[in-house]
């Protein structure tokens, strides 16, 4: 039965699992500056594939939501009350990138949302699509997925301004009972990292290797210089392995002395690198990686990175996942410069559409927006960011490049 004319329905959440009905409420944050461009290219594109994969069987009902610099002007706060209980009822939503000002002003809104509903798990995939430019040879070589703490860490916002009243208290503790060596005045800030928020996260990925084939799992952690946190993390990611995965997964040196190297079918290998490492490994042999967990700031660089060896933020997804709630958005910033132009790569954006389609299980539908993604790119009528580096590129707008994907289903 076509589910066009019915009113959406809400989803659930249950014993660990999302009821999704056919006709789900999905929030709908557009986002600051090139936000409502790259969402209305966006939402066409969903809504096509949607169309096209079930045939009026399933619909999204989107549910618009305020946040950023409009919701402010309306209502005087950048994330209202209103949005914040709509996301909680609605339990999935999409959102374009939110303006935070540098150094001070706001909070960063991404972080408040993650914070705010515990969002542990900022997931990133990073893949190349044939006929994007990079700066790599061989930029099909990566193709990983990281799971990177989002609550802890230093995002975690423990700090304070050098010289005030509260760093000073708190250098004096630190250089009288634990005889820290400081100098005055220095700025503070605290990294904490917890057993609880290491293992879920590294539950997480584990899971997902799982569940989606995956072959390895890393943890990417600097603990031979920071032991109690970083080399925690990467500690408390082999106990958890060991005492919830022991009949999937073996470690690097079960591999070696158990196995002879050889993978046995149907197991995942947990293994480490220090993040450094990691950065030179995913240049040099990135085919050897696949799923990787670390802390915040490590995986905040290294998600970047990779996006930029497979045509940079432009078509890079992303989601921040906890339990119960899921929102997915955006990786790119505001870029205000081009705000209302119909200029920017929407890719990031429907990228995430993608993801989110595929943790409804929508699988249908979210192979439909990457092969017509695909077919789109390798037709060279692209955005300015691909176009300028592409040989034989013809630049479109923004909502010209979504009717191109559209098309190409």
């Amino acid at each position: 039965m076509a589910v066009e004319n019915i009113q959406g329905k809400y989803i659930t959440f249950a014993d660990g699992e999302y009821v999704i009905p056919d006709n789900p409420l999905v929030g709908a944050l557009a986002g600051d500056g090139i936000g409502p461009d790259i969402w209305s290219a966006t939402q066409m594109v969903l809504d096509a594939a949607v169309e096209k994969a079930y045939a009026g069987k399933r619909k999204i009902c989107w549910q618009p939501l305020a946040a950023g610099e409009a919701a402010f002007a309306a209502t005087g706060s950048y994330l209202p009350e209103t949005t914040l209980a709509a996301i909680a009822k609605l339990r999935i939503a999409i959102k374009g990138p939110l303006s935070t000002p540098t150094g001070g002003g706001i909070r960063s809104l991404n972080v408040a949302l993650r914070h705010h509903f515990d969002l542990y798990a900022c997931i990133r995939p990073v893949r190349y699509y044939e006929g994007v430019p990079s700066p790599m040879k061989r930029p099909g070589d990566l193709n990983v997925v990281i799971f990177r703490e989002n609550i802890e860490d230093v995002y975690a916002g423990m700090e304070w301004v050098a010289g005030s009243e509260e760093a000073e208290a708190l250098g004096d503790y630190l250089r009288d009972k634990l005889q820290a060596k400081l100098r005055p005045g220095s700025a503070l800030g605290i990294k904490p990292v917890s057993p609880e928020g290491c293992k879920r996260l590294i539950r997480s990925a584990i899971q997902y290797a799982i569940d989606n084939g995956r072959k390895m799992v890393t943890m990417v952690h600097k603990g031979n210089i920071m032991k109690f946190t970083e080399g925690a993390f990467c500690q408390w990611g082999y106990d958890l392995a060991k005492a919830e995965f022991s009949d999937q997964v073996i470690t690097e040196d079960e591999l070696m002395t158990k196995y002879q190297g050889v993978p046995p079918s149907g197991k995942i290998i947990l293994n480490d690198r220090i993040a450094d490492a990691m950065f030179q490994q995913l240049l040099l042999r990135p085919s050897e990686y696949d799923v990787l967990a670390t802390l915040n700031l490590n995986g905040d660089y290294l998600s970047d990175a990779c996006a930029a060896q497979v045509g940079g933020l432009g078509i890079a997804p992303g989601a921040n996942v906890g339990d119960g709630i899921a929102i997915f958005e955006a990786t790119h910033g505001t870029a205000p410069k081009y705000a209302g132009l119909d200029k920017v790569n929407p890719g990031s954006l429907i990228l995430s559409g993608k993801m989110m389609f595929d943790f409804m299980g929508w699988n249908e539908a979210g192979l439909l927006v990457e092969k017509a993604l695909q077919k789109a790119i390798l037709g060279r009528k692209v955005t300015y960011d691909l176009a300028r580096q592409m040989e034989g590129g013809e630049e479109v707008s923004c909502s010209a490049f979504g009717k191109l994907i559209v098309a190409a289903m």
